[in-house]
């Protein structure tokens, strides 16, 4: 008898691990920005539909992941590995300059399911430092990574590098020059995915160059597990844009996930209180979804590039409200 209790107890354990109810089965949800900012209305509609193409790109590419039952980690690394190569976005190869006219990488990566992150920090070679987060994560003991010592476990790793010609693109040396010229330092920009995948975990990946014109060494908050990029399993996965010094300050990713833990709120609540309530204008935005399955794509900026899709059909890209 307290061998089929036993059995009878474990069988229902296994049944509910990493699970959601039945009316969520089979329920995926992806959800990604390419930055927050004040994208004038009327720029080149040429221009206009390549960034909504590459968004909608985008989200087909995390699509075939989650709904072939592929892991929500796998989708948004997958994803900000397509806007990392796309260089109509600030990361990656898009990534803008410093002050002294080069290339410092962010990143990080987190999954829901224990709490693990992995981020890199500084990075000028990495083709890819979404995926070097995830590698920091899964083969080291630590959580973040800078700069050389990021670089010489990326080539450990047989990481893929790129030279200056792949991320010294004209488009940004010309931005550059320009706003040298103004000392103007008000390019914001990242790109980022979260998910909820068929079994009920939730990631979020997000990568950048920083802020253009930035001083040589500074660290925004995507790498700062928390304040930009932040997944769990019992509340949301988190991926913010934005001006970093203020995300970090107000450690708005987690602080979005513990008002759901200890007040109870809604994803919606939480995530207008930090973004309306503690941000202040212009600072940015963030993209969430909880573990039922709702979203939240809000921002105080005049524009962010972001999208939708999930398992019931439904998709859309913006750049405006």
């Amino acid at each position: 008898m307290k061998n089929f209790i036993l059995l009878f107890t474990i069988i229902i354990l296994v049944s509910t691990v990493n699970t959601l109810p039945s009316d969520n089965k089979n329920k995926f949800v992806l959800v990604i920005h390419g930055g927050a900012g004040a994208t004038p209305r009327d720029i080149p509609e040429e221009l206009q539909s390549q960034y909504l193409k590459s968004l909608t790109e985008a989200l087909i590419i995390g699509k075939n992941i989650l709904s072939n039952g592929g892991t929500a980690l796998d989708a948004v690394e997958k994803v900000v590995n397509y806007l990392e190569d796309n260089q109509l976005f600030n990361a990656g190869r898009g990534s803008v300059l410093t002050s002294e006219g080069k290339v410092e990488m962010d990143a990080a990566i987190m999954d829901g399911i224990d709490l693990s992150a992995g981020a890199v920090a500084g990075v000028n070679k990495i083709k890819n430092p979404i995926s070097l987060a995830r590698l920091v994560m899964q083969k080291t003991p630590h959580v973040m990574l800078i700069s050389n010592g990021a670089e010489n476990f990326a080539k450990e790793m047989n990481v893929e590098f790129g030279d200056s010609s792949y991320f010294l693109l004209d488009s940004q040396i010309d931005k550059w020059r320009d706003i040298k010229k103004k000392m103007n330092e008000n390019k914001k920009g990242t790109v980022g995915a979260v998910a909820l995948d068929v079994n009920g975990n939730l990631a979020a990946a997000t990568s950048t160059g920083g802020m253009m014109m930035k001083r040589p060494g500074r660290v925004g908050d995507v790498p700062i597990i928390g304040a930009g990029t932040y997944a769990n399993n019992q509340t949301c996965a988190v991926s913010a844009t934005g001006w970093g010094e203020k995300f970090i300050r107000n450690n708005v990713a987690v602080s979005i996930s513990k008002l759901m833990e200890y007040k109870g709120v809604s994803l919606k609540t939480a995530v207008n209180e930090l973004i309306n309530n503690i941000l202040q204008p212009n600072d940015g935005g963030v993209i969430a979804i909880d573990k039922d399955g709702n979203y939240s794509m809000m921002y105080n900026t005049k524009s962010m590039f972001r999208g939708v899709i999930n398992s019931d059909g439904f998709s859309e890209v913006k750049i405006w409200e």
